[in-house]
């Protein structure tokens, strides 16, 4: 495995239609750091996702995911590659008909030959590990507060112990103090697993609480990679997008 990236886009280039989404991007997402990627709404930073995935692939270019070329997987070797993600989504995206403990036994026995005993203990250990009790682990999505459903969505994401955990806008709709506990739970489930060389991916809009909690950013503007920079290199910057960006 490359010791410095976990991620690399070479020459990556997508279109849609008329469109280019993504214009020859040529980076690399550094192995056992935070990255946060950033950039007003239509930058590509969804698209640029969606290709670590391999749920789109590229017009051209190669997008390089733990030394394996994405674009050159088949569907079934795509769909046992993406075991070393775990994913947060903007809503949590939980099963609303299961309970928080069900939501995150779901991808054990979906994808491990675990027991139940087994799986009990780890997906109790992965709640307590979030700060989810066990009387909130038998309530529903919708018995739960904003803060917890992501809680229970990261339990989850991290259920199959994955390499990389992607977030994508992990505090829509959250309030500022909620926001920040998210963050913290993020960065502390970040430094838990970081000696196995864990890597995080943000996407987000929220400037305050990413350069508090990243170690890098990645600014996309239409498609191109305007800056990717260490996070108090990126705070000095004198590109005058990102200035009205900082300023917002």
């Amino acid at each position: 495995m490359s010791e410095k990236y976990s991620v690399e886009f070479r020459n990556l280039v997508k279109v849609f239609g008329d469109s280019v989404i993504l214009d020859n991007l040529n980076f690399g997402i550094h192995r056992g750091k935070i990255t946060t990627i950033l950039g007003f709404s239509g930058a590509g930073k969804t698209t640029l996702m969606k290709h670590i995935l391999g749920l789109v692939m590229p017009t051209e270019g190669e997008v390089i995911v733990l030394d394996q070329v994405i674009n050159h997987l088949g569907e079934l070797e795509l769909r046992e590659f993406r075991r070393n993600f775990g994913m947060v989504f903007q809503y949590a995206a939980l099963f609303d008909f299961l309970t928080s403990y069900e939501n995150v036994a779901f991808p054990l026995r979906e994808f491990t030959k675990m027991n139940e005993d087994e799986i009990r203990e780890k997906v109790m250990g992965l709640l307590e590990s979030v700060g989810i009790s066990p009387q909130a682990a038998k309530r529903l999505p919708s018995e739960l507060s904003g803060g917890m459903r992501k809680r229970v969505g990261l339990a989850r994401g991290l259920a199959l112990d994955p390499h990389i955990m992607l977030y994508d806008e992990p505090t829509s709709g959250l309030d500022p103090i909620t926001t920040h506990t998210v963050y913290d739970l993020m960065r502390d489930t970040h430094r838990r697993n970081e000696h196995r060389g864990f890597t995080s991916i943000i996407i987000s809009h929220d400037i305050h609480a990413t350069l508090k909690y990243s170690d890098y950013i990645v600014f996309m503007e239409k498609g191109k990679v305007v800056e990717h920079l260490d996070v108090e290199t990126f705070k000095k910057s004198e590109n005058p997008v990102i200035r009205r960006f900082l300023e917002l």
